[in-house]
């Protein structure tokens, strides 16, 4: 029997004896355990030696179920109990689990995406067509900055400042904010805007537009990102996926 096996057996018996749970509350943790189990092993991870973002990347994998909130604060309180557990007894130094968010009760857990899936799906458009550089550009730009959906419609040409890396945006309010552009979206979008300035007919100043030449609206982009999530087996999948994907990644990177 593999030590992690022991270790979660151990625990086990601590909380039976140390909080005097029911047999039916002692099997809702070993569920749980079993999840955390399961996922590192499909990861080639001992949960021992799992680390915080581990933990969110497993959260994340959960997320995509339809495991209900409750279940997911119990869950959460676990895996914090089993690690504070396996720092008393001398197997790790610090809780990995102590700063995962728990979601309140009744609230709605957005879809987000992992950076596996980010990066799967970034992949997807033909960047040998026209069309297709577009949307990787596009794409990039909304998971690096956040944009919302409206605010992508509207971004002019001008409005990109690529050798600082800006971008300048108008959103919700009419309220104006400055947003850092990623490297991967800036180079990706020095090449949509060297094809796009070999077009002659192109008169308007949006940044992206159809191969018309028109402005791109906001169900194009909704079928676009859905579309292309299809085709590398992401389901439900929106703007708003996108946007949360990298406000979630920006608060897991600035923890870290």
């Amino acid at each position: 029997m593999s030590q992690t096996r022991d270790l979660s057996r151990e625990y086990l018996s601590f909380v039976k004896v140390e909080k005097g749970l029911s047999r039916n509350s002692i099997e809702s943790y070993r569920r749980d355990l079993g999840k955390l189990s399961a996922w590192a092993e499909k990861n080639g991870l001992e949960p021992a030696r799992m680390t915080r973002q581990d933990l969110r990347e497993l959260m994340i994998d959960l997320g995509r179920t339809s495991l209900a909130v409750n279940s997911k604060r119990r869950l959460i309180s676990v895996l914090r109990g089993f690690y504070k557990f396996l720092m008393i007894d001398g197997h790790i130094t610090e809780n990995p689990a102590e700063l995962l968010d728990v979601p309140q009760k009744g609230s709605y857990l957005p879809r987000f995406l992992n950076q596996a899936e980010i990066e799967a799906l970034l992949l997807v458009p033909d960047t040998s067509t026209e069309t297709g550089l577009r949307d990787r550009a596009l794409l990039e730009l909304m998971y690096s900055s956040g944009l919302r959906v409206s605010e992508a419609v509207t971004i002019r040409v001008q409005d990109v400042d690529l050798d600082a890396g800006i971008l300048t945006t108008t959103g919700k309010g009419s309220k104006t904010r400055r947003v850092p552009v990623g490297t991967s979206a800036v180079e990706w979008l020095k090449s949509y805007l060297a094809a796009r300035q070999k077009k002659e007919d192109i008169e308007v100043a949006n940044l992206f537009v159809t191969p018309r030449g028109r402005p791109l609206n906001r169900q194009v982009i909704f079928l676009l990102i859905k579309e292309y999530a299809e085709k590398c087996g992401l389901q439900a999948v929106s703007p708003h996926t996108l946007r949360h994907s990298f406000a979630t990644h920006l608060v897991q990177n600035r923890a870290d």
